[in-house]
């Protein structure tokens, strides 16, 4: 899909007068302290949905909980704090089992949470490249300690057909992406890039994460979709000069229409698994590149199931 076209996009088709009660739904969203992934909750629960605002501290996510509760009046659903860390993956466990232990089903996981352009060497609890740590081997760890509870919530008698979701938030592919999406050193981890290439390669890892899942769980009933949320001001430029993120300012939409585009990935009926979509809730296409990388040559694996085996091996120990 044109660039001009996921910059540019018409108005949202998709948003919270679509949507039903979502009373005894339930929905985990990273990231949800601020920006999309905050407004995002809001939506959510407006409906009366059960939302947990992931966040890396109890103060962050208390804040997030806190004004997602005075924005929205008279919700009959419940919103609460989850404490997890993308960047530290010890957290993630430890917040999976208490998020179990209190609910017995999860509708739909946003991977909404991540980073971007920190400062040059920047690097996660774990030794990791700040940026593939928290967008991609923190949400892949958490889906996969989550997978049991998504499998579980498939099958239930009230579940409706495809209810059961995980959102990959990537990026707008078409600038700044390596081509084929991602390269690797020579003991085959993803190589360390510059600035926003680097930023770009983890996007993509999202992207190969959600193809490569849903082909995976098709059986089990969990959708994988993946997509570009829009151009928007959030805190995620944060890292970015000043001018040009003015510059960014002025230009771009309120974080509220990347949370429609995280809504139809999320809760729209026409939603297929592996697919990706685009501003503000449409269906799109990435580069033709990066849906070569999905196919392997003869014997060789793709690029797509090298990443996807690469961050089982290094999450593993976290399980």
């Amino acid at each position: 899909m044109s660039t001009f076209s996921q910059m540019f996009p018409p108005e949202p088709q998709f948003t919270e007068s679509n949507l039903p009660d979502l009373s005894g739904r339930v929905f985990i969203v990273t990231g949800a302290a601020s920006g999309v992934g905050l407004e995002l909750a809001k939506i959510l629960y407006s409906k009366n949905g059960t939302i947990y605002v992931a966040a890396r501290s109890s103060d962050r996510a208390k804040v997030g909980v806190d004004t997602v509760q005075s924005a929205v009046r008279g919700s009959r659903g419940s919103v609460n704090p989850m404490i997890l860390d993308l960047a530290n993956l010890a957290t993630i466990r430890s917040a999976v089992h208490d998020f179990q232990f209190k609910e017995s089903r999860l509708d739909v996981l946003f991977l909404n949470g991540a980073v971007m352009t920190p400062p040059a060497g920047s690097k996660s609890v774990d030794g990791y490249d700040l940026e593939l740590a928290t967008n991609c081997l923190g949400g892949f760890l958490l889906a996969r300690l989550l997978h049991p509870t998504l499998k579980a919530t498939a099958s239930a008698p009230q579940t409706a057909h495809n209810g059961v979701r995980v959102v990959w938030v990537c990026s707008l592919f078409n600038i700044n992406t390596p081509k084929g999406g991602m390269r690797f050193d020579s003991a085959g981890n993803p190589a360390q890039l510059k600035a926003m290439e680097n930023y770009m390669q983890t996007k993509v890892g999202g992207y190969f994460l959600a193809c490569e899942l849903a082909e995976d769980q098709a059986t089990d009933g969990i959708i994988h979709v993946s997509l570009h949320p829009g151009l928007m001001k959030t805190e995620l430029q944060r890292h970015i000069p000043a001018p040009l993120r003015f510059a960014m300012g002025k230009v771009f939409k309120g974080p509220k229409y990347g949370a429609y585009t995280e809504l139809y990935a999320g809760l729209s009926p026409d939603v297929k698994t592996g697919a990706f979509y685009v501003p503000w809730g449409r269906p799109g296409s990435p580069p033709s590149h990066l849906e070569a990388s999905l196919k392997g040559q003869g014997s060789e694996k793709s690029i797509s199931t090298r990443f996807y085996e690469w961050c089982e091996r290094e999450t593993s120990r976290f399980i």
